[in-house]
């Protein structure tokens, strides 16, 4: 809005003005089912022709003029960073390739085609046509979305409209800023070309690196941050507008994508960092935020269109239409097959592309483009041009997708939700007819009432169950049924975890492994229709420790510490992982019952989903009482912290008991929760965590160390550095250059040898007292075996250099090793 044309009071009354507009045509689309966006277009065109022909207080709206800044630097980012947050990041990675090649190269394509049917129907030249392009390729599917939530549109074909939307709208903003110098300079070179499209790639991941940094800031303030509304919801509005500013305005990177990224960045990881009292709060004020964005942005479009201007674009009008269905024609149908094929990518379905297809609306990105683009031959007819395409999209294609949904069926939930819907209706009936007799108590409810009631209920009901039955015999067989049960287990189990993690019980690292796990094979359910058991991500495992190995190699006594505090802190999470899936299954087993019960699910597939739970909660029983046995001091630490939180927690509760009724005053309990809360803060999770291992005692398990003096001993142990390991991880591995021997103080080890055929072979189990590498050392040639810790272990390894040294110094040692070696080749 025109800041020196409009005065203060009166933009105020605007503002104001368009919001109650606003908030009455949401109420009256919400009662006839209209769509709101496209009404809201058109209120912006009737306040625009109010207030040049009718009564004086909606002249106002006449004299509003929509400014590029406004809508790039105001509402914008507002709008971009709710949909990154609440975004699914997981489904977006399964999707990226098709999002991408539909926001890069398709945007690209998209513009070139436009650019060539304008150029050919209209007096446009070639780079007027190509820039007018690359402004109608940005996608605003801010309707259709709206209309999916509603719908119950499939996640899938969510994230593909919204995802492309996100990233072409910075795709659309760089080529429009390469094409506008084209039309200045008047003239095209290859030179040119090729400076833009490195340009391009310079803003586009600029940006996505500046929201990314910018979110970890945010994120780890927020990390320190406890119950603080105010400060936290602050905290993510700063980040939304401060990485469009700094990206756009400061570095001249895209702005969007910082911005994207951002929100992608906080919404996946950064959610945990947001204390849990607060995330409600942060949805509803986003989601506001959102609402107003939208509102003022699609009545600005309304109150931007010029009806006689529109009028003698007529000629033109449709051919730009035209173009603009069959670039998104040609970019859907043709290359979105291609991308399905590419390796890790699903293909998408035919209704799948005819939806993203029709949906694929223009809006605010387009209108902030052409309102700031300078004056150049034909300048004058791209924004009636613009607004009338904008317009084409929001009424025919905007105000037709709900129905081209429903006729592809695409407004059909998924069998899952279909049935969860049908049990929550039972489940409502059941509950009714369980508090009839709490009406009928006191004597003074008319009985005939409460027996329509109760006559009305049990006929629902009955009617519902009939349907359910009828769901199961068309579409449920053995496997379906198991995996429905599977998906509601997943479900009470990701809750669990999230409580625990809520309550301060498992660390941050923790809670992301164990629900990351869980979301895979809720996935795999989802979209193989088969379970996939994971209990760990392989791929960070091994880099995790090729990372230790590298740093076992490197001399440097702080890089040893760091190295052995990171391996602690691995024991540590995964000890909490192990206690939190007992936990967890433990609390499945005992509700799996009332589980089925509200399922209805079948006998034996409660038994097989019982039997699998039954095993892990048994494995990880095992593994708690392997840990326990390794590192009972860590352990009885860890239970410690427990029991101080769990006092603590219910000495919270209580006070916020005794507050809500009213027997201790707002002020005194606020505080006494405060300092509650700061307590429990502090137990969190332990910032530092000692395994209590001591030489002295371990070492004199290792047979070659029994025979040694006290002096000699105490000679030895300062050159053995201590090593922590976590079960699975690979101490030393085949085929490596060896350049250290290890002694296992606590702990069990598997070796194991890989044979010709791929299979890896156990050998023997070490444990305590035993040694390993020292065949590699003495003979100097790579390990002939993998040595993995079968539980956490301590060891104490010693280098080459160390080994040399001990071996001349301590004859008796030299000769148990060779004596052990002899044996093991033998």
């Amino acid at each position: 809005m025109d800041h020196e044309a409009i005065p203060i009071p009166e933009l105020v009354a605007v503002v104001v003005g368009l919001l109650l507009f606003a908030a009455t045509t949401k109420s009256i689309a919400d009662r006839f089912r209209l769509p709101f966006t496209v009404m809201l277009v058109l209120v912006g065109i009737a306040l625009k022709e109010l207030g040049e022909v009718g009564p004086a207080i909606f002249r106002l709206f006449a004299n509003v003029s929509v400014e590029p800044e406004v809508i790039l630097f105001v509402l914008l980012p507002t709008l971009i960073f709710e949909s990154a947050y609440n975004m699914d990041s997981r489904l977006l990675r399964r999707n990226l390739a098709p999002v991408l090649t539909l926001a890069g190269p398709g945007l690209i394509v998209s513009t070139g085609i436009i650019g060539l049917i304008v150029w050919a129907a209209t007096p446009f030249d070639l780079a007027a046509a190509l820039l007018l392009g690359a402004i109608l390729s940005a996608t605003d599917p801010v309707a259709v979305i709206a209309l999916f939530k509603q719908m119950g549109a499939p996640k899938r074909l969510t994230i593909l409209v919204e995802g492309e939307s996100l990233f072409n709208d910075a795709t659309a903003l760089v080529a429009a800023k390469i094409l506008v110098g084209v039309v200045l300079a008047g003239f095209f070179s290859w030179d040119a070309a090729m400076s833009g499209v490195g340009e391009f790639f310079k803003v586009f991941f600029g940006g996505i690196f500046v929201g990314w940094l910018l979110a970890l800031a945010t994120g780890w303030m927020l990390g320190r941050i406890y119950t603080e509304p105010h400060v936290e919801i602050s905290l993510t509005t700063i980040l939304a507008y401060l990485s469009f500013f700094i990206a756009e305005h400061m570095l001249h990177v895209s702005g969007v994508m910082a911005v994207v990224s951002a929100g992608i960045v906080m919404g996946g990881w950064g959610r945990t960092k947001i204390s849990p009292t607060v995330a409600n709060y942060m949805n509803e004020f986003w989601e506001y935020m959102a609402f107003v964005a939208n509102v003022l942005i699609f009545l600005l479009v309304g109150l931007s269109v010029d009806l006689p201007a529109l009028w003698h674009s007529l000629p033109w009008l449709p051919w730009v239409v035209l173009a603009m269905l069959v670039s998104r024609a040609v970019l859907v149908y043709g290359m979105t097959p291609w991308v399905g094929r590419l390796p890790g990518s699903q293909p998408i379905v035919r209704s799948y592309q005819t939806v993203m297809f029709w949906g694929g609306l223009r809006g605010a990105i387009a209108l902030a483009i052409v309102l700031s683009l300078p004056e150049f031959e034909h300048s004058e007819l791209f924004m009636p041009l613009t607004t009338g395409a904008v317009l084409f999209t929001l009424l025919v294609q905007g105000l037709t997708i709900e129905k081209l949904m429903r006729y592809l069926r695409l407004d059909r939930p998924p069998l899952s939700d279909r049935l969860a819907l049908l049990e929550r209706d039972l489940a409502a009936q059941t509950k009714t007819l369980e508090r009839i007799p709490d009406l009928l108590r006191g004597g003074l409810f008319a009985h005939p009432i409460a027996a329509h009631l109760e006559h009305r209920c049990k006929r629902n009901a009955e009617r519902i169950r009939e349907r359910i039955a009828g769901l199961r015999h068309k579409e449920m067989g053995h496997q379906e049924e198991l995996m429905l049960l599977y998906l509601r287990a997943f479900s009470e189990e990701q809750a669990d975890y999230q409580r625990l993690y809520h309550n301060g019980h498992i660390s941050e690292g923790a809670y992301r492994e164990l629900v990351a796990v869980l979301a895979l094979q809720i996935d795999s359910i989802r979209y193989q229709g088969v379970l996939e058991h994971v209990r760990t991500h392989h791929l960070h495992r091994l880099l995790e420790n090729r990372f230790y190995k590298l740093l076992d190699r490197i001399s440097w006594d702080w890089l040893a510490k760091f190295g052995e505090n990171m391996r602690t802190r691995r024991i540590v999470r995964n000890y909490e992982e192990v206690l939190a899936h007992y936990q967890a299954s433990g609390w499945i087993l005992a509700s799996l019952d009332r589980l089925a019960a509200a399922e209805s699910i079948p006998a034996d597939v409660i038994e097989e989903v019982r039997d699998r739970y039954s095993n892990w909660h048994r494995l990880a029983r095992e593994q708690l009482d392997s840990i326990s046995a390794q590192f009972p001091e860590f352990v009885t630490v860890m239970q410690q912290r427990l029991s101080q939180r769990i006092a603590l927690l219910a000495e919270r509760d209580a006070t916020a008991t005794q507050i809500e009724n009213g027997l201790l005053p707002t002020g005194i309990g606020e505080t006494q929760i405060e300092e509650l809360s700061r307590q429990l803060d502090a137990l969190r999770a332990p910032k530092h965590v000692h395994l209590n291992v001591s030489p002295d005692e371990l070492l004199r398990k290792v047979p070659f160390f029994r025979e040694l003096t006290h002096a000699d001993f105490a000679e030895i142990t300062p050159s053995l550095k201590q090593r922590s390991v976590a079960a699975n991880d690979d101490i030393v591995t085949q085929g490596e250059p060896g350049d250290s021997l290890y002694l296992i103080a606590r702990g069990v080890v598997r070796v194991l040898r890989k044979e010709e055929d791929g299979e890896e072979h156990a050998l023997s189990t070490l444990i305590a007292g035993d040694f390993f590498g020292e065949q590699a050392l003495l003979h100097d040639e790579p390990r002939n075996a993998t040595c993995r810790a079968v539980t956490p272990c301590t060891l104490y390894q010693l280098s080459r250099k160390d080994f040399e040294l001990l071996r001349s110094n301590w004859p008796t040692i030299d000769a148990a090793m060779k004596e052990t070696d002899k044996a093991r080749q033998g």
